[in-house]
């Protein structure tokens, strides 16, 4: 009998994996690190209960490192099969999967110089020489349509509008001649957002449904996007403060250089410098206006008939790629906008831009994104006083401003939208991507809106799909 397995994303945001069991074959989808808490973490450097040399194939929804970090890791400990991808997801992997083994070597050295990290031995959970046997058994697959791993599986893909790339998948299982279909959700992005298509729900009979709850407790506040942007840039310009944005280098930085560009040909911020410090950003953004496949109709307007248009491409646009560009960024002491990952603050350039800017109340930080229970951005949100960045407190008097209007997750009725055009009522629902409070909500309102089975998904719990 096909069986489902929960290695991660249960009970908690992060740490993607669902191991799908039928036919004799083992296929695992998605392949993501754990973030936040140190107990989070800590799971990182657990082997799977199962041996990798015994998985046979692996698939990927999209690139964010919650959802394809760990690969490294499965193949040093012996996974040779396939990993599938389509090639926006391809692409971003590569860039992320590299910059995150760069970030664990430098972090490495500076728990080693200053000698602030809670292991007695502290180690990478990869290194760079570890990616590139991951980058090898990467294949692709469509970004949309029908694509058979194997005479047990069939993958079907669709847009889930969260980043480039990213798809909700239809699983087809052949097994005794019977066909079990399973819909991973993935993440769901936005209804109605720049840049990307809406996300696509599946018009799938599906047995079983893996959905994602990152907000399945609340919806994003309302209000125009841009003209809260152009309010705080305009407010934080005249007292002669800089805007830090912590910011995920694939997706959130991409629509904050939209609406600056938007903002400044309107006429309604002052143009002041932009610095996007993140190498990783950088590659991104130059893959944002190559896969135009998956750009909405708007955007392919403003790239213009022959595609050659950059809306992304703010006025007084600074790139800093070097250690030495990003640190001279210090030396700019009138206004400016740093964008710069990561986007928990969990780590990457952007905890050095803090340093130097939370201490002064002209300042202003947005977080814009979902901040993971335990990590640096959630501090900010909840109204942390100090900051403990490079083991020195940071006193924190720099404006906080969360602004959930730019976040590529679906709110709560946003999810409930996705699920409504399901064709048909799943038999078994299992929320996952979600902090208990949040899965919990989600499965009270889908029990009192479509009267489904749902239940909460729970970390290494293992539940039969072929019945």
């Amino acid at each position: 009998m096909a069986k489902l397995t929960f290695f991660g994303a249960a009970g908690c945001v992060t740490g993607s994996k669902y191991l799908v069991e039928a036919a004799g074959k083992r296929l695992l989808v998605d392949c993501g690190i754990f973030q936040g808490t140190q107990e989070l973490q800590d799971r990182n450097y657990k082997p799977l209960p199962v041996d990798p040399k015994t998985i046979d194939y692996q698939v990927l929804t999209h690139a964010h490192l919650d959802h394809s970090g760990w690969l490294p890791v499965l193949v040093k400990s012996g996974y040779r099969g396939p990993i599938y991808a389509n090639p926006a997801t391809i692409e971003l992997t590569t860039i992320l999967l590299k910059d995150s083994a760069h970030l664990q070597e430098e972090d490495l050295l500076h728990a080693r110089i200053h000698q602030d990290s809670h292991h007695a031995d502290p180690q990478p959970l990869y290194t760079t020489e570890d990616v590139d046997p991951a980058l090898k058994l990467i294949k692709s697959m469509p970004r949309s349509g029908a694509f058979d791993i194997s005479p047990e599986f069939r993958i079907t893909s669709y847009d889930a509008g969260h980043i480039l790339g990213s798809s909700s998948l239809e699983l087809t299982i052949t097994e005794g001649g019977k066909k079990i279909v399973v819909v991973f959700s993935g993440d769901v992005g936005r209804y109605n957002q720049p840049i990307l298509k809406d996300p696509a729900t599946p018009p799938s009979k599906a047995d079983v449904l893996i959905c994602e709850s990152t907000y399945g407790d609340r919806d994003h506040p309302e209000g125009d996007a841009a003209e809260l942007l152009a309010q705080i840039v305009n407010r934080v310009v005249k007292r002669g403060g800089s805007i830090v944005i912590p910011s995920f280098a694939i997706g959130r930085t991409q629509t904050f250089m939209y609406y600056l560009r938007q903002l400044e040909d309107q006429q309604r911020v002052r143009i002041v410098p932009v610095y996007v410090d993140s190498p990783m950003a950088i590659s991104a953004t130059d893959l944002y206006v190559k896969h135009n496949e998956d750009h909405d109709l708007e955007f392919t307007r403003e790239e213009g008939s022959d595609g050659k248009g950059d809306p992304l491409n703010v006025h007084e646009f600074h790139l800093t790629r070097s250690v030495e560009e990003s640190k001279a960024i210090n030396n700019v002491k009138t206004p400016c906008i740093i964008i710069s990952a990561s986007g928990m603050v969990s780590g990457g350039r952007v905890l050095h831009h803090l340093a130097q800017r939370l201490p002064d109340a002209r300042n202003a930080v947005i977080l814009a994104g979902f901040q993971a229970e335990g990590t640096r951005g959630r501090a900010l949100q909840e109204g942390a006083k100090s900051l403990k960045l490079y083991g020195q407190d940071v006193p924190v008097l720099a404006e906080i401003i969360p602004m959930g209007q730019f976040s590529a997750h679906a709110g709560k009725s946003e999810l409930l939208r996705w699920l409504t055009a399901l064709p048909a009522p799943p038999r078994q629902t299992y929320l996952t991507h979600g902090e208990p409070a949040a899965a919990q909500a989600l499965q009270a309102a889908i029990q009192q809106k479509f009267q489904w089975k749902a239940a909460v998904a729970r970390y290494l719990d293992t539940v039969p799909i072929g019945e």
